[in-house]
């Protein structure tokens, strides 16, 4: 059965570089503090490590101590985790989303789009596939900040309410950032969640945040203050979301095409 409503909350962090423990800490103390209501977390891209290419060094396996502490906390608070962080698996590198319930299960999805500018395609492999999962009746689909950019990947064929990106998106490139992110809930009639970080990485690169829940019409439900930590929550509705569908059915006059 779909939940009417849903609570969906963003932690904008800044990120201590390549310290998955600190990091760790970190969102705990937060946990401690979000609202009891809160039905899922979503968390910036490569939230324990920051946006490092030292994979050799900060790997994980899937059964590996992060990803063990999110199934763990998703039982204690009873929500769903949603973030990015550094994969190995048969001898490869993944920029791997992990979405772990309440129950134990776990979803993940593979970054198809590796940041070239950034050498991320030296060190990662791309995804193939793109998930659908389901949560409380919603269809989630997660993808990965330079995902963003690429529109096919993205596209609803009615098969999904809630549009995920989990970012590092650089401060340089902000107006780019808001502007997908509505031009996406616009064309696909979605919800869409932007989870970016903030601070400077041990790269150099600053981030302003820009976190935010925008609704199927492209309306910026919830945001924070630019540059700043903390916490972006809002409420959505399944029938707010089905009746503008159908008062506007432009997803049925959309392309049909194949990927590759």
């Amino acid at each position: 059965m779909t939940h009417e409503t849903i609570q969906v909350a963003i932690f904008q962090l800044d990120l201590v570089w390549e310290d998955p423990s600190a990091n760790r800490l970190k969102i705990d103390e937060w946990l401690k503090k979000t609202d009891e209501k809160t039905d899922l977390i979503f968390l910036p891209e490569m939230f324990s490590t920051g946006f490092s290419m030292n994979v050799s060094e900060l790997a994980e396996p899937m059964d590996g101590e992060t990803i063990q502490w999110m199934k763990i906390r998703s039982h204690e608070y009873q929500i769903a985790l949603c973030g990015s962080l550094i994969i190995q698996e048969n001898g490869y590198y993944f920029n791997r989303l992990v979405f772990t319930e309440p129950s134990g299960e776990v979803h993940f999805y593979n970054k198809r789009h590796l940041f070239t500018m950034g050498n991320e395609e030296s060190h990662f492999e791309p995804g193939t596939d793109r998930i659908i999962l389901t949560y409380k009746g919603w269809r989630i689909c997660p993808l990965i900040c330079y995902d963003l950019r690429f529109p096919v990947w993205a596209r609803n064929r009615n098969e999904y309410d809630i549009l995920v990106y989990s970012a590092n998106w650089p401060q340089s490139r902000t107006e780019v950032w808001n502007t997908l992110l509505k031009a996406r809930a616009i064309e696909n009639q979605s919800y869409v969640v932007g989870a970016n970080r903030v601070g400077t990485d041990g790269n150099s690169i600053g981030y302003s945040g820009n976190s935010q829940v925008i609704d199927s019409k492209g309306n910026v439900l919830s945001t924070i203050e630019e540059y700043s930590e903390g916490i972006v929550s809002a409420q959505v509705s399944y029938s707010e979301l089905m009746k503008f569908r159908s008062d506007f059915p432009v997803l049925n006059d959309a392309d049909s095409f194949f990927l590759k």
